[in-house]
């Protein structure tokens, strides 16, 4: 699905003010779903991730991850020649996109209330740290920043360790995500009612949206959730066990799993153990349980685990580095590993697209991210001039 090839977004126009990582995360997403997204970045050196490692050739394949498919023309939306090409495009547009700090968008003179007004159409979508109402809404954030505030960094490591961060930045393609939804269902909404809407995304309230069963383990519970390493807070055994040599993940998520896990490990008896009957019962005595498995375990390495477990239908796992994943058979059979033109007649492997839609072709190369301003031209000749 690319913007050379029809997809779901198929004639829909994004204009695109976003940077780094939340807002380019959601165009991306629109882009590869058919979408034109043309990226209004500052003429004096564009979008700040054009300046974020790694390089090739001089050039960021950090931003290449993220813009791949789309447009760029450069604008300063504090010059009125400008501003005349950017409102040109807004009259063309039917999705805007921002990650800009709350205020900013008013004080160059496109707020929503402005903006819709001159353009009804027009779906304005703002992602920033803390949205654009409460106590909080002006203060900047960076990953990092609501990955701490919104709890899920208390959760995440092992027991008595430091805090630590989620290895990849959930804060910004949390956000990414939910903005890609919110702008969808805006869009199906305009198509019902002719209505456009503003859709207001914050990373912080995205976070505690991805905090999952730890809010009800402390709203219900009372329970303030801390780090448990590799394993399930409320199943049991659902973690990492140590093998001869290294991990398997094993995930008996119902009792008829656990069972099965006990009868393929040679240990029918732990089964049948009045401690270990229902899942609660499991979670009371967990340690002691880890410790009747792994004893088991440690006696064979990981590969020999995962041909049990494989044919008892038991879920499990080994836990692959970023290599291992990627060359992992199931990459190549779902397109998840895709080539794209570096710009200087190479190529970079970035990561796939995981909406696959019977409808659309998924093909292995997309189009470049854009050299800064390179669109120019076709973006005036689209609005006219």
């Amino acid at each position: 699905m690319t913007q050379s090839a029809k997809g779901p977004l198929s004639g829909i126009v994004v204009v695109d003010l976003s940077r780094i990582l939340a807002g380019p995360y959601c165009t991306m997403l629109m882009a590869e779903m058919g979408a034109r997204v043309i990226k209004v970045e500052p003429p004096k050196g564009g979008d700040d991730a054009r300046a974020y490692g790694p390089f090739v050739n001089g050039k960021s394949t950090y931003f290449a991850s993220v813009n791949r498919g789309k447009e760029s023309i450069a604008l300063d939306l504090k010059a009125d020649a400008d501003r005349a090409v950017f409102e040109k495009l807004l009259d063309r547009a039917d999705v805007v996109v921002e990650n800009f700090r709350p205020g900013t968008m008013e004080k160059l003179g496109y707020g929503w209330d402005t903006l819709h007004k001159k353009y009804p159409r027009l779906i304005y979508a703002s992602a920033s740290g803390f949205g654009h109402t409460g106590p909080n809404s002006k203060d900047p954030a960076y990953d990092m920043v609501v990955q701490g505030m919104g709890g899920i960094m208390s959760i995440t490591g092992n027991e008595g360790q430091p805090p630590a961060r989620v290895g990849m930045s959930i804060g910004d393609v949390g956000a990414g995500l939910f903005t890609a939804v919110a702008v969808n269902a805006a869009l199906v909404h305009r198509l019902k009612t002719g209505e456009a809407t503003k859709v207001d995304i914050a990373m912080f309230d995205c976070q505690l949206a991805l905090l999952e069963n730890a809010i009800m383990r402390y709203t219900v519970e009372g329970e303030v959730p801390g780090p448990l390493g590799a394993r399930h807070p409320t199943i049991t055994p659902f973690q990492a066990f140590a093998t001869s040599d290294g991990a398997i993940i094993i995930a008996a998520g119902n009792d008829g799993l656990f069972v099965k896990t006990c009868e393929a490990l040679g240990r029918a008896d732990l089964a049948t153990n009045a401690n270990y009957k229902t899942n609660a019962l499991r979670l009371k005595h967990h340690k002691k349980l880890e410790h009747e498995l792994e004893s088991v375990l440690k006696a064979h390495p990981t590969s020999h685990w995962l041909a049990v477990m494989a044919k008892a239908g038991i879920p499990a796992g080994p836990i692959n580095n970023v290599k291992q994943a990627l060359e992992h058979p199931q990459v190549a059979a779902r397109n998840m590993l895709i080539e794209v033109p570096d710009g200087n007649g190479g190529t970079l492997k970035l990561a796939g697209n995981p909406l696959k839609m019977s409808a659309f072709h998924d093909p292995k190369t997309r189009p470049p991210a854009p050299e800064l301003d390179r669109d120019r031209e076709a973006i005036l000749a689209f609005v006219g001039g």
